[in-house]
């Protein structure tokens, strides 16, 4: 069951969660080379990076969205 940007999974009685990403959505963040305050970029890794760590149920679930926001951030510039 996904809401909002949460992920909820009943695998044999077990629950797990992880950040939902929506299928139409692209990884596009602010290019780091756009004209913005330097703390945009800053407060974009990191609300990444908590979101991350407060949604994963498993540190395994939480390495693959943080391998996840690196490609994004990567792919951004």
């Amino acid at each position: 069951v996904s809401f909002l940007d949460l992920l909820i999974n009943n695998k044999n009685g077990i629950l797990s969660t992880s950040v939902h990403h929506k299928p139409a959505a692209e990884p596009c963040v602010v290019p780091f080379i756009s004209d913005h305050p330097r703390h945009v970029f800053s407060n974009i890794i990191q609300a990444a990076l908590l979101r991350a760590v407060r949604y994963s149920s498993t540190f395994d679930i939480f390495e693959k969205e943080r391998r996840a926001i690196r490609l994004m951030l990567l792919y951004n510039g």
